[in-house]
Order: structure tokens, then sequence, then C-alpha cells
């Protein structure tokens, strides 16, 4: 039986002509996401950890969530129509009555924003995994290079 999802991370941010390209992938393989510079750059300070002097908007997204007990589970992207990808934000809300369980549709940059921030899971629909161009090649050439670049 074929899984559902698959686990994908983000490998790396590049800047593109039309904003920035985000590298998601997995050992299998690896595609590209293009988001808008800020988007990039956000998601980017979240993966090193970078400190802000002010919360940003995903920051107050996350101070909410704690406030209203709500756990970010996951984001799934799942669909690619037109050129535009899809995600969705999976959240969990625990309280005396239970756990409801709640999926929002989302902008994939707003997901791996939030995804980075709250450091849980990215996962790619297996259909979509299977159906985007696999760029791994081209990302390691683009790695093989930088590396070049700073005689790493």
């Amino acid at each position: 039986m074929k899984k559902e999802v698959v686990p994908v991370h983000i490998r790396g941010i590049l800047p593109a002509s039309s904003g920035a390209a985000i590298f998601l992938g997995n050992d299998q393989k690896v595609f590209v996401i293009q988001v808008e510079n800020s988007m990039a750059t956000i998601i980017g300070m979240f993966l090193r950890g970078q400190p802000k002097e002010r919360p940003l908007t995903h920051d107050l997204i996350a101070n909410i969530f704690k406030g209203l007990d709500v756990t970010v589970e996951r984001v799934v992207v799942t669909d690619l129509k037109e050129s535009t990808y899809f995600a969705r934000l999976i959240l969990k809300q625990q309280n005396e009555l239970g756990t409801k369980l709640v999926e929002l549709d989302a902008r994939p940059s707003d997901c791996l924003a939030i995804a980075t921030c709250q450091k849980v899971p990215i996962y790619v629909s297996a259909a979509l995994f299977e159906a985007v161009e696999d760029m791994s090649e081209l990302f390691e050439k683009i790695n093989q290079g930088a590396s070049e670049e700073t005689g790493e």
C-alpha cells in the first residue's frame, strides 16, 4: 500500500528571478516552490533560529496558537494547479471536551514559515511528489558551485 504523504524538509533557499526558490525534498527527490523574497527571508530566519527585534507575523500566529492551546501538527503541500501550489495546515486543539483536528487551506509559503517556526514536520502528498519534476541534480550542482566559491 502506498503512503498518502511523503515526508520532506527544506533543502535550501536560493534567489530566483521571480522571488526565491525553496528546494523541498528528501533522499529520493527535490523539487522547487517559488515564493516571494520576503517569505524566503522569514523562512530562512526561522531555519537559522535567527533572533528578531520584534515578532513577525508567523511569531504572532504561534503566540495566538499557544494562547488558545492549539498546536501545529504538520503541514502538507497537497497539489499543483496551473503553476500554483496548494497546502494545508493541520492544527490540533485539546481541552476537557476532547481533541479536535482542524485542517486549513493556506499558501505553501505560509505553511513552510509556520512549520519552520514551530519545528513541525512538512509533508507532500504522494501523488504530487510523484508528479513534480526532480530537481536533485540541479540542486547538487548549485551546492557544488557554492562550495567551490567558498572553498569548502
